[in-house]
């Protein structure tokens, strides 16, 4: 099947199961066969693929729902919208791809799976089995035109990877570049910041040079000969003659070597004001790391990609400071997709869909558009062309050359529809998109040049692009370059931003106690001295409060901690006071670098717009993993729920005990055993056994081994000059409380066999972690009795029965506590002032919870030996009573509050905000 024929297919296929249901039982079959014979060109599909192949599992028999022997791929079908990364209640919990893998466990090692596949009709992760530890690679059927040879591990047994190419070759340009950059460093003892300035230019124009080379920019090995025959020592110098020359017009060059008069007038400001003290002195090591870029095409390089991976030959202490996170293409489009793109190929593609529909008729003669449909084709690539994007903290440029490249893609194929079978009356003149579309403002003067640079690079290869969809039988002018200074060198808080019709990007993320000096001068410009909590305020929002002024639609990447906790409240209740309203967002997910040097941060996207934005309203979406909620609105806790604010809050809102924290000594570790410590210590001062208690903190409680705390503040004086050890310990407390910098620890070293913080209950108490994995299905709660101390790394709730327990471990209270709670990393952080003191408990009596939570507690039981971390990990599945007991459990509590069991968690959380903002009101 030649390219042309692909590319249709894909986009047919595309087409058509984007508009199917998508329901795993009746379509997951014609979805595979299609994909096979249609797509990939398999002619006889019923041979080469079986569904629903038999496992034997104990005493059961389960179903594989398709399997290709001749390319050892098992295939994991789920329904649209179902999560593919979430575990699946009818599965023990399992996600699919546990359940997946469990199959191919239980198969013959001769029938083991090369690749697992997991799909939901919108997505395909592809698990290399041979590298099992790797993360999954993502196909989505949306951008199934142009990922189609990804799919080539599915009908061929050579292939041995699912990357794309231009992946895989960016990846690798950028360690060559990181390789180039380090063997120059060695030549600054000590390098200063004009120094580093100047060998980042060095490294853009050598990197522009390479791509030149091999894209066909300048005379064909015009660049690799003249490296060739310069010796190393010479190369200094010669390289500064070429950078003048590429900077100055053919007809303006005096005096120039004859090699060097080949090259191209490159303008761009690329190689302005090139000095020779900018350029170190060569030597054979660095030379030969130039001839290995001669060896590497640089042609299908992805700007994107490799402007990330450029950027990180930066020194990593320098990305810290400012916040930089570097961003692949999968993660770029959770942005520009729902904040444009999807709308603008959706309208595309119904325009091209009325196109091809004639020309299918009669492939062999494409048919003339009419004259309507030229107007329509035209006014859309008009429109395209007067849009204006912005990014505020464009870095290497990565959303900017990533939405060029898209839009540019979709206005090609509106090209090549507009050609229309008429040879040759179109040209690369035809183009209308432009980089001077795009605008970036960066703080940075190497991220600056990085993204100039994959701007031009962009430019070059997709007029490449469509000069091969044309035919066109002259090759453009890529060069000069004309002139570009759409991205800044410039602190965007501190100015006034271009205008544009949308605003995106992912601003520094420093937290609000990392920020530096300039940092929070930064946000006391932005914000002003009276913002309620300006000082809680994470540095990217600073972003958000610019934005949220002007007429554009917007969307940025964030650390997620913007939508917890107290932040919500600080950040979101002014903002949309304002009239700033929540267009989309992406739930917490973990935001993946390009980078060399990998950067993992937990992070959520909004996209938004502010009172001034005149266009019409979008559809409000939430993206979930894989799931898509159409929402009515969407809250400041990314909810489709009203607009309610919780604020940190000193008492329960409601009448339930109070919560405190546990015990804390600020002893120096003088008072805290091991249990073999405390063996040997009392083995040498037995009368102090009774001062001996178990100590929970988080990590204890969880994992039930307890540490021992020596707790000696009722003992008397007589009785610690009995205990020499005794008394030897609380002369070290005092000594470490004396010597502390802190004022108030100073100050209780008067009182060395009390605690900082002391909270003992007299009987048995509620202990709640503090932090708990995202990945468990309820935060493990329990009850310690009175004899046991609890750090304060959990929370406690003394005098609670088993009625509130059964409502804080219910699935109510953990819906609650998954919208409001903040987050260390993607883990829920359990707080007292926001999550227990204004959740709102349910009017009706608790009799019912009271007896399921004694059943949980029983279930637990079942499982000596067991520990919570065990019971309540993501293998919880294998505890049946446990599970049993909490969906009990959760059922109780619904109905305490008038819901059905089945009640799904968004709408859980809604009638819990409403209830909130009932108790508020008449509060009052």
């Amino acid at each position: 099947m030649d390219a042309t024929r692909i590319l249709s297919a894909a986009r047919t296929f595309q087409n058509t199961w984007r508009a199917r249901p998508g329901r795993e039982i009746s379509e997951y079959q014609p979805f595979w066969n299609s994909l096979l014979r249609e797509v990939l060109g398999v002619a006889d599909v019923e041979a080469r693929i079986q569904y629903q192949v038999p496992v034997q599992k104990e005493n059961a028999t389960k179903s594989i729902d398709a399997w290709i022997p001749e390319t050892r791929v098992l295939i994991e079908h789920k329904s649209r919208g179902i999560r593919l990364d979430a575990p699946q209640s009818g599965h023990g919990g399992q996600t699919p791809y546990g359940q997946a893998l469990e199959y191919n466990q239980l198969r013959r090692f001769s029938e083991k799976a090369r690749w697992i596949v997991t799909c939901n009709f919108d997505e395909f992760w592809v698990y290399d089995m041979d590298n099992p530890r790797a993360k999954p690679q993502k196909i989505f059927l949306k951008d199934l035109e142009r990922e189609t040879a990804r799919l080539a591990f599915l009908v061929d047994p050579a292939v041995t990877e699912v990357r794309s190419k231009e992946e895989r070759i960016s990846e690798e340009a950028g360690r060559l570049v990181a390789a180039l950059y380090a063997e120059l460093l060695k030549r600054f003892a000590a390098p200063t910041q004009d120094a580093l300035a100047a060998l980042n230019r060095l490294c853009v124009r050598l990197v522009f040079c390479f791509y030149a080379e091999d894209a066909g920019l300048f005379p064909k090995d015009a660049f690799w000969k003249f490296l060739g025959a310069t010796p190393a020592s010479h190369l200094r110098g010669r390289l500064y003659a070429l950078f003048k020359a590429l900077d100055t017009p053919r007809e303006a060059r005096i005096g120039v070597d004859e090699d060097v008069a080949a090259f191209p007038y490159v303008n761009g400001g690329l190689f302005a004001r090139a000095e020779q003290d900018d350029i170190p002195a060569f030597d054979e090591a660095m030379k030969g790391l130039l001839r290995a870029s001669a060896d590497f095409d640089w042609r299908d390089i992805s700007p994107t990609i490799f402007g990330a991976l450029f950027e990180s030959t930066l020194n990593p202490e320098t990305r810290r400071a400012g916040g930089m996170v570097y961003t692949s293409v999968e993660n770029i489009h959770k942005v520009i997709d729902p904040l444009f793109l999807d709308d603008l190929t959706l309208r595309a593609e119904a325009l091209l869909a009325e196109a091809e529909a004639k020309s299918a008729r009669d492939p062999s003669k494409p048919a003339a558009l009419s004259k309507r449909q030229r107007a329509d084709l035209r006014a859309l690539q008009d429109e395209l062309a007067a849009l204006v994007f912005l990014d505020p903290a464009c870095g290497s440029g990565n959303f900017l050359t990533e939405t060029y490249l898209s839009l540019r893609r979709l206005e090609n194929r509106l090209i090549k529809a507009l050609q229309s079978g008429e040879q040759g009356e179109l040209d690369v003149g035809t183009v209308k998109v432009g980089i001077w579309q795009f605008h970036g403002i960066e703080i940075n003067d190497f991220a600056v040049a990085v993204a100039k640079t994959a701007m031009w690079i962009s430019e070059a290869k997709m007029l490449g692009e469509t000069a091969d969809l044309l035919d066109a039988r002259n090759a453009p002018d890529y060069l000069p370059l004309r002139d570009y200074d759409g991205i800044l060198e410039r602190n965007a808080l501190r100015m006034e931003w271009p205008k544009a019709d949308y605003i995106m990007g992912n601003p520094p993320f420093s937290g609000a106690r990392w920020m530096g000096k300039s940092q929070k001068e930064d946000m006391l410009a932005v914000f002003g001295k009276k913002w309620p909590g300006v000082g809680d305020l994470d540095y990217v929002t600073a972003w958000y409060k610019k934005a949220a002024g002007l007429p554009s639609r917007c969307a940025f990447v964030s650390t997620n901690s913007i939508c917890q906790g107290g932040s919500v409240a600080n950040l979101w209740k002014p903002l949309m006071a304002q009239g700033l309203e929540i267009d989309f967002a992406w739930r917490t997910f973990r935001w993946d670098s390009a980078a060399v040097e990998k950067a993992h941060v937990h992070c959520v996207i909004v996209g938004f717009h502010g009172s001034a934005a005149q266009s019409a309203k979008p559809a409000k979406r939430i993206y979930d993993g894989g799931t898509v909620i159409e929402a009515s609105h969407i809250n400041g806790y990314l909810m489709d729920a009203p607009d309610i604010f919780i604020e940190p809050r000193s008492k329960p809102l409601c009448d339930v005990p109070k919560i405190g924290i546990g015990n804390k000594p600020i002893d120096g570790g003088n008072y805290l055993f091991s249990k073999e410590e405390m063996a040997v210590f009392l083995k040498n001062e037995p009368q102090a056994e009774r001062y001996f208690h178990p100590w929970y903190g988080a990590d204890e409680f969880l994992h039930g081994k307890p540490r021992y705390c020596l707790w000696l503040g009722d003992c008397a004086p007589s009785e610690l000059f009995a205990m020499p050890a005794c008394l030897k310990r609380v002369e070290a407390v005092r000594a470490y409380r004396l010597a502390s910098k802190s004022p108030g620890t100073r100050k209780i070293a008067s009182k060395p066999t009390r605690f900082h913080v002391e909270n003992m209950p007299k009987g048995h108490y509620v202990v709640i972690p503090e932090v708990s994995s995202e990945r468990r299905r309820y935060v493990p709660m329990g009850f310690l009795p009175s004899e046991a101390i609890a750090s304060n790394l959990v929370h406690i709730v003394p005098n609670a029965g088993l009625h509130h327990f059964g409502v804080l471990t219910s699935s109510a209270h953990m819906a609650w506590m998954r919208a409001v709670a903040g987050r260390l990393k993607s883990d829920y952080r359990y707080s007292a002032k926001i999550v227990y003191n204004n959740f709102p408990w349910p009017d009706k009596p608790l009799a019912l919870v009271g007896q399921t939570a004694q059943a949980i507690l029983d279930a637990r039981a079942k499982y000596p030996g067991m520990t919570l971390a065990q019971m309540y990990g993501e293998t919880m599945y294998l505890f049946p009573e446990l599970v049993a007991a909490h969906e009990a459990n959760d059922r109780a509590v619904l109905a305490a509050y008038g819901l059905d069991p089945g009640t799904p968690e968004p709408e859980i959380v809604d009638h819990l905000f409403r209830r909130y903002g009932e108790l508020v009101r008449s509060a009052r």
